[in-house]
């Protein structure tokens, strides 16, 4: 059967009297993001939500709860009761780097995955009149003055922290970390002097590029939406990190709940007018199924405890 003709039919299963229960959903649904309006998340999620909205028949809106790199949004998902009314936007590697640094309000075993939606590459961007024109002469003038330089990001743990942490470890440079809670304001405090550089996804910087320089770019290869701009690797700097952004609700959904909304996220992950949205916001989609995606995170895991032995990041 189509993959929308599945839709239909799980539609009408979950609205059936036969089954003894009400209409779901018959109440609005929230998704709850973890930094302030108008940052990269942000902007995803309510995508997301007005295509939920189609899908659904019924009213999404968007929570922000910004706080601690994400995990006030994340704890509040994890203890919300499992109906299917609330959701969370999730940020890879935060979502597994944070349990890890500290004792969090989550666990990843906390959730059901309904699927990962972008991928976005870090960026070390300073201001377009910065004295620093490349990344070697910003790393150069970190090494000349430890600790002088300052490097802003969204949340100790976050993709676009822990690109520091490792060309810190590389170089042998210290710089001292300043954290804010989205994208706004970190673009002020470069643009205001506050700050000299920042570590900010290559997506949210593209979007309103006046007034910035961008030094690099840590995806796997150049992206297709900056290819001036060169990755890290190129630059002879080993470090990729980028932002995955995924849909997670509370572990304990209901099976038909759960499969209704994962069939969704797939119709949405794949509809061509949310592709466009994503791309005109210059971030790349990476749709990966709920299950596939939580064992891939769940083998990196792993790997960033190994980080964290070597490299406690939370003292960076």
């Amino acid at each position: 059967m189509p993959r929308r003709g599945l839709l239909a039919a799980g539609a009408a299963l979950l609205a059936a009297p036969a089954l003894g229960q009400p209409r779901w959903p018959d109440r609005p649904i929230e998704i709850v993001v973890g930094f302030i309006a108008g940052g990269g998340t942000d902007l995803d999620a309510r995508s997301f939500g007005r295509a939920l909205e189609r899908r659904l028949g019924g009213t999404v809106v968007v929570t922000n709860r910004p706080g601690a790199g994400g995990e006030l949004a994340l704890g509040s998902v994890a203890r919300a009761r499992p109906d299917g009314y609330t959701l969370g936007t999730t940020n890879y590697p935060s979502l597994i780097t944070i349990p890890i640094e500290r004792q969090a309000q989550f666990r990843l075993d906390d959730f059901a995955p309904l699927g990962n939606l972008v991928r976005d590459p870090s960026a070390i961007t300073v201001r377009a009149d910065s004295p620093h024109a490349t990344l070697q002469d910003l790393l150069e003038a970190a090494r000349q003055a430890p600790d002088r330089l300052t490097y802003a990001s969204p949340g100790v743990g976050t993709d676009d922290h822990l690109q520091l942490v490792l060309l810190q470890a590389l170089t042998g440079i210290r710089m001292t970390h300043v954290v804010f809670q989205g994208d706004p304001q970190l673009r002020m405090a470069v643009l205001g002097k506050q700050v000299d550089c920042m570590g900010l996804n290559l997506g949210a910087v593209m979007q309103s590029p006046e007034g910035f320089r961008i030094l690099s770019q840590a995806g796997a290869v150049r992206s297709r939406f900056c290819r001036d701009v060169p990755t890290l690797k190129e630059l002879g700097h080993p470090v990729e990190m980028a932002s995955e952004r995924g849909v997670v609700v509370p572990a304990g959904t209901p099976p038909a709940i759960l499969a209704r909304l994962r069939e969704a996220t797939e119709d949405i992950a794949r509809d061509p007018e949310f592709v466009k949205q994503l791309e005109d916001r210059f971030t790349e989609p990476a749709w990966e199924p709920g299950e596939a995606w939580f064992a891939r995170l769940r083998a990196q895991e792993a790997d960033y405890r190994g980080l964290w032995q070597r490299t406690p990041w939370a003292q960076r």
